[in-house]
């Protein structure tokens, strides 16, 4: 009797005649994130994932991984045994849970309908055989605190247990690749990573861009952003971090430019940048982790004169989440405590006394006009160093 992964999709079984292209994603992305765990041999078939252990396997940490995949919303640790009614019967009568358990029932799902008895048929006849078996656990086929799944397939018939691992959440949402590239502003506070993860679940394959102003800005700033984007791999598959120097640029603005309208052409200059890394590596737009209202640089009104620099769509994910929801969010996905450090980023460097709440394009594009756009970009993209996780 081998243990496996069976590993269940959810939106992915609603794309009709693509979903196969879908599937064929997530197999390549779990065939080389469970690579380091050992041999797997990895299918679909008839909606759900496979993940068959090919010898020694370390099946704990591939649980790990599995669960931290997109594309996957719930995961079971099955049995895989003969599609036979006796052999099914003896790998129910071996699970643990009827030590403990006060209740149960059998459900049965009979994908393979050439299997000589019906589903109904084949729970009755392995829970009658089961009550025989553990007469101190009651049938219940209302509420039963132990409910021993099987499921017939075309290889062979798998059997779980409810109270074991059945139901083990997943990422859900679309496999990392299969909606195309994106550039993520990747700051060290708690929105921004909240963002890519929420648009990495989309299926897309993210870049990050983190903004230095050093000297403003220290080495610890720098390893916070790293130890982000680390936390955030396992789940975006593979992460490329572009690290661009914003100290010139920061100083220019700063010497030449109102002082209420640094923070919105600063954010100008970073979306320039971006949209220029975006067409660098193929991808088709921009996230960021802006939440209408929370600062100055995220009214209604700089948002459009930030956007208004590029044709790219930008992304903004947390829009209409509360300070209090990212928070959560960002608890959820383990990466509050390391953005909460208190390393500042350059977001927080020469940041006005009155930042403008309602600027005009009009008047931004006048106090830019002090600046050389093209070579100050140009500068910042040359030095970009790229850093893979």
């Amino acid at each position: 009797m081998n243990k496996i992964f069976l590993l269940k999709l959810g939106e992915l079984v609603l794309k009709g005649l693509n979903r196969k292209n879908f599937e064929d994603v997530l197999v390549k992305n779990l065939k080389r994130k469970l690579e380091p765990c050992g041999a797997f041999k990895i299918y679909a078939a008839q909606s759900i994932i496979y993940v068959e252990p090919d010898g020694t396997a370390d099946m704990d940490e591939a649980l790990e991984l599995c669960k931290k995949t997109f594309g996957i919303s719930a995961i079971a640790f099955a049995a895989a045994v003969d599609k036979d009614k006796d052999a099914i019967l003896a790998a129910a009568k071996q699970l643990p849970e009827f030590l403990t358990a006060r209740s149960f029932k059998v459900e049965t799902k009979r994908a393979d309908k050439q299997f000589p008895m019906t589903s109904i048929e084949l729970s009755q006849y392995v829970g009658g055989e089961l009550a025989e078996a553990f007469p101190d656990v009651t049938v219940d086929v209302h509420n039963p605190e132990l409910t021993v799944k099987v499921e017939i397939r075309a290889e062979n018939a798998y059997l779980y247990a409810e109270m074991q691992r059945q139901g083990i959440k997943a990422g859900g949402g679309l496999p990392v690749g299969t909606s195309g590239r994106a550039v993520a502003l990747l700051s060290g506070g708690i929105d921004s990573p909240v963002a890519l993860w929420m648009m990495a679940r989309r299926g897309l394959r993210i870049i990050p861009v983190h903004f230095l102003s050093p000297p403003y800005t220290s080495e610890l700033a720098r390893q916070k952003v790293m130890d982000i984007a680390k936390i955030l791999l396992p789940w975006c598959e593979k992460i490329t971090v572009a690290m661009v120097r914003f100290t010139k640029i920061q100083e220019e603005i700063r010497r030449s430019c109102p002082e209420r309208l640094f923070t919105v052409i600063s954010r100008r200059f970073m979306t320039r940048i971006a949209a220029q890394i975006a067409e660098q590596n193929g991808a088709g737009s921009i996230i960021t982790g802006e939440s209408l209202g929370q600062v100055a640089s995220q009214t209604q009104d700089s948002l459009a004169v930030t956007g208004a620099v590029t044709d790219l769509p930008v992304l903004r994910p947390l829009i209409g989440m509360d300070k209090v929801e990212i928070v959560e969010f960002a608890r959820r996905i383990n990466t509050f405590d390391v953005s909460a450090l208190p390393y500042e980023d350059c977001c927080t460097v020469f940041t006005p006394r009155h930042p403008k709440t309602k600027p005009r394009l009009d008047e931004v594009i006048e106090a830019e006009a002090a600046l050389d756009i093209d070579a100050l970009v140009a500068e910042a993209l040359a030095g970009a160093e790229h850093v893979h996780i």
